[in-house]
C-alpha cells in the first residue's frame, strides 16, 4: 500500500479485508444457533435427537474442508495474488450461504434438501480454509511496517463482531416469531441478511489494490511458483510454531467461549439466559483488548505480548475453573470470563501478524492455511466433544480446564520458539548487540 494513501483509503483496504473473515462467522454463529431448527426441516427422523446430531455432523463436515480449501486457495493466493484470491473466496461464501438461505426443506424436495445443506456446508468449509490466511497476509502486508500488529489485529476484532451479530440475529427471531413462523420462514432471514453482505464485500474486494510485497515477490521468483512440498520442507518451524498458537487460540475459543454456556447451565446450574449475558459482557471487553494488543506488540514485540497473555492464561484458567464449580454463581462467572477473555485478547491481538511474519512472502498464504485450518480442525472442530468426553469420564466438572491447559502450554511453548517480526523489537535488539559488541572490544 503507498505510504501517500489517505486513512478513509486505508480503513476501505482494512474492511474490504476483515468483511470475509466477519461473513464466515456470523454465517457459523447463526447456523449453530438455528441448528434444531435446520434439523427438524432437513434431517427429520422418529428420533429427536438424531435429526440434531444429523444436523450437527452435517456443520462439521465444513471443519474438514477447511484444510482442503486452505492448501488450495493458499496456493492460488501466493500464485495469482491476495486480491484474486479474496474476491473468490467471499464468491464462493456467498454462493454457500444462498444455497441454505433459499434451498427448499425436506417436505418439498425430500433426500435433496439434506444433501443441498451438505453442499452449502463443505462449500463453506472450502472458502473458510482460504479466508484467514488470505486476509491476514493482505492486512499484514498492506500495513506499515510500524502498525503490522495492529492492522492484523483487525482480522479477529471483526471475527468477535461478527459472533456479536449472528448471536443478536438469531435471538432476535426466536424471541420475535412464533414458532410457527420461526419454522416456516423465519429462520432463513438470519442467511439472507448474511447473503446481503457477500455483494458488498465482492465489490469492496474488486477494488482493493494487490499488496506491494506479494508484486515484488512474485516478480523476484521470476513467475516460478514454489510447491507445496517444498513450503513445507523449507517452513517446518514456521509451521509448528504457528500451528502451536493456532492450537492455543482454537481451543481457548471454542471451551471458554462457544461451550461455556452449555457448561455454565448444565453442569453448574446457572440460568442460560443469564450466562448468555455474562459471556457477551466478556466478549465485549476481549473485542476492546484484541487492538489494543495488536497495537501494543508493535512497540514490545510479538514474543513478549504473546508469551504474557498465554502464561496468564495458563495460570489463571484452572484456579478460575475450580473457584467457580466450588460455589457457582453468576457474579462468579462473570469475574472469571472477563479475566480469561482479557488473557485470550491479549493472545489474539498480535497472533494473526505474528503467524504471517513466520513465512516470507512467497508462500504466506499457503503456510499460514495450514498451520491455522489443520489446528482449528483437530482441536476446535473437536473440541465440544472431547469437553463432554472429559467431564463423563472423570465426573469432574472443572475437566474442560484439563484440555485448555494442554492448549495453553502448547501456546506458550509455541510463543517461545516464535521469530519476532516487529521492527521496533528487532531494532532494540540490534543496539543491544551492538552495545554487547562494543563492551567486548573494549
Amino acid at each position: 500500500m503507498h505510504a501517500s494513501q489517505s486513512g478513509t483509503s486505508r480503513s476501505r483496504q482494512v474492511t474490504a479485508a476483515v468483511i470475509g473473515n466477519a461473513l464466515e462467522w456470523y454465517d457459523f454463529i447463526v447456523y449453530g444457533f438455528l441448528s434444531s431448527i435446520i434439523a427438524r426441516l432437513f434431517f427429520p427422523s422418529e428420533s429427536e435427537y438424531t435429526s440434531l446430531l444429523m444436523a450437527l455432523a452435517t456443520f462439521g463436515v465444513g471443519f474438514f474442508m477447511r484444510p482442503v480449501g486452505g492448501v488450495l486457495l493458499g496456493l492460488y493466493a501466493d500464485r495469482k495474488g491476495r486480491k484474486a484470491a479474496m474476491q473468490l473466496i467471499i464468491l464462493l461464501m456467498t454462493l454457500s450461504i444462498a444455497l441454505i438461505a433459499f434451498a427448499p426443506d425436506y417436505a418439498a424436495i425430500g433426500l435433496g434438501a439434506p444433501l443441498l445443506i451438505v453442499v452449502a456446508r463443505m462449500l463453506q468449509g472450502f472458502a473458510t480454509g482460504g479466508e484467514y490466511a488470505s486476509a491476514t497476509a493482505y492486512l499484514v502486508e498492506s500495513a506499515p511496517a510500524n502498525r503490522r500488529g495492529l492492522y492484523g489485529a483487525w482480522q479477529l476484532f471483526g471475527q468477535c463482531l461478527a459472533v456479536f451479530a449472528g448471536s443478536g440475529m438469531g435471538a432476535l427471531v426466536t424471541h420475535t416469531l412464533s414458532p410457527e413462523a420461526l419454522d416456516s420462514w423465519g429462520w432463513r432471514v438470519p442467511f439472507i441478511v448474511g447473503l446481503l453482505i457477500g455483494p458488498v464485500g465482492m465489490w469492496m474486494r474488486r477494488h482493493m489494490e494487490e499488496t506491494e510485497a506479494f508484486l515484488e515477490a512474485r516478480e523476484a521468483q521470476s513467475g516460478e511458483s514454489v510447491s507445496f512440498f517444498r513450503m513445507l520442507r523449507e517452513n517446518r518451524r514456521a509451521v509448528l510454531v504457528t500451528l502451536g498458537n493456532t492450537i492455543c487460540g482454537t481451543v481457548a475459543f471454542y471451551v471458554v467461549l462457544v461451550n461455556m454456556p452449555t457448561f455454565a447451565h448444565k453442569q453448574l446450574g446457572l440460568p442460560l439466559d443469564q450466562v448468555f449475558m455474562v459471556q457477551m459482557a466478556a466478549v465485549a471487553l476481549m473485542t476492546v483488548v484484541i487492538p489494543l494488543a495488536g497495537a501494543l506488540s508493535d512497540h514490545l514485540g510479538r514474543r513478549p505480548v504473546l508469551l504474557a497473555g498465554t502464561l496468564a492464561f495458563l495460570l489463571l484458567v484452572y484456579p478460575l475453573f475450580t473457584w467457580v464449580a466450588a460455589a457457582p454463581s453468576l457474579e462468579r462467572l462473570l469475574f472469571m470470563q472477563l479475566l480469561l477473555c482479557t488473557a485470550i485478547g491479549t493472545v489474539y491481538g498480535p497472533g494473526p501478524t505474528a503467524g504471517a511474519e513466520q513465512f516470507p512472502t512467497g508462500v504466506r498464504s499457503t503456510g499460514l492455511a495450514l498451520s491455522n485450518n489443520v489446528g482449528v480442525m483437530l482441536f476446535g472442530g473437536f473440541a465440544p466433544f472431547i469437553v463432554t468426553w472429559l467431564t463423563k469420564t472423570t465426573g469432574d466438572p472443572v475437566s474442560p480446564a484439563y484440555y485448555v491447559l494442554l492448549a495453553a502450554s502448547i501456546g506458550l511453548v509455541s510463543a517461545w520458539f516464535l521469530r519476532e517480526g516487529a521492527p521496533a523489537a528487532l531494532e532494540r535488539r540490534q543496539r543491544r548487540e551492538v552495545i554487547a559488541t562494543a563492551a567486548r572490544s573494549l
